[in-house]
Parts: C-alpha cells; structure tokens; sequence
C-alpha cells in the first residue's frame, strides 16, 4: 500500500542515497509528457523539502519548458536491488541557470565545484509530497557501472560545440515550447 509523507524523511535520505537511477517526469497543461532516466549521483538531498540534480545536456530539455511552464515535477525512484520500493518526490519545479550566482553557489557547496562535461543547469524540486509504494513488479537488476558514452560526448564536443548544440535542441521543446536557456534573465 501507498503510504504519503509530507516531508523527505530519514529513512527516504538513505534509499535516495543507494539509488543509481531515478526518473523524472514532467508535463504542461496540453501536449506530451517527458519522463527521463537521471544520474542519482548527480542528485542532492538539501533538506526535508528540497533536492538538486545536475542537468546534462541531452538530446531535449522539456524539463525546462515544462517547469516553466507549469512547476509541476516528480521524481521516482526504484529499488532495482533490495528490498523493493519505489519512492516518489512531488512538487515545483526550478531551473537554475548555469552561469548564474545560486548554480555556482550549490556547485560550490554540493559538488565540490566540480561540474560534469556537459552540464547544462540545475534543476531543483520543492517537494510537497513524498509516496512511498511495494515496488513488488520492478525487477531485480544487478548494476555493473555507469556508461562514460554521454560525458565523452561532451568533452569532444568541446565548450563551442556544446554551446552550438544546445542552441539547436535545447531551445524549445519537442512541443514547441520555450525553455528558457537562451534568454537574458535566464542568465541571472
């Protein structure tokens, strides 16, 4: 059975933390619904309401379009080893602009400001809501190592070609839809 919290408890923190995958998934009011895998260890926890995740860039951002849009963000994550679970992360959605003064902050602060190749912004969440379910019908998998395809993608893309390529994909979204990355306030 479901079970609802209103804050990221103790217990949430620690399955967060032994998690290699999550999904985040977002909508505006009409059009499609995007769901895509994460890096969890690109993920922070900053407090009983709030979590950060380093943003690479990939193929779209409707992420972006959509929290502008609407706010509106989950984020699940699943056992895939374990004990099963799922554990669910509803609230609003923000995207801190890299470049800007609160992304160098929290770079500083929660990634040793260290920034991945690739990395286009951040993207917190404010939760209202944390469900809990059995998870009983996501398979077990056993994890060998993360894929170094995307970052090395990046890196011979170099600061130029990245740029480039998020002018042209990265813009709008698959609907059409602004994503903010390339106006002025979205620098700030």
């Amino acid at each position: 059975m479901a079970k609802m919290f209103a804050r990221i408890e103790q217990a949430h923190r620690e399955f967060i933390g032994r998690q290699k995958i999550f999904f985040n998934a977002s909508a505006a009011a009409d059009g499609r619904v995007n769901v895509s895998p994460r890096a969890a260890a690109l993920l922070r926890v900053l407090d009983d309401h709030r979590v950060i995740y380093l943003d690479l860039t990939g193929s779209g951002n409707e992420t972006a379009a959509h929290v502008r849009v609407t706010g509106r963000l989950t984020l699940m994550f699943c056992a895939f080893e374990g004990a099963p679970m799922i554990l669910r992360l509803y609230g609003t959605g923000r995207i801190l602009c890299r470049g800007g003064a609160e992304y160098a902050d929290l770079l500083a602060a929660q990634f040793a400001d260290v920034e991945p190749p690739g990395a286009r912004q951040m993207v917190e969440l404010r939760v209202d809501l944390v469900q809990t379910s059995c998870g009983y019908n996501v398979p077990l998998f056993q994890y060998v190592a993360e894929r170094d395809t995307l970052m090395r993608w990046a890196e011979s893309k170099g600061p130029e070609g990245l740029e480039s390529y998020r002018r042209n994909t990265n813009a709008r979204s698959i609907d059409n839809l602004p994503t903010g990355m390339f106006e002025e306030s979205a620098i700030s």
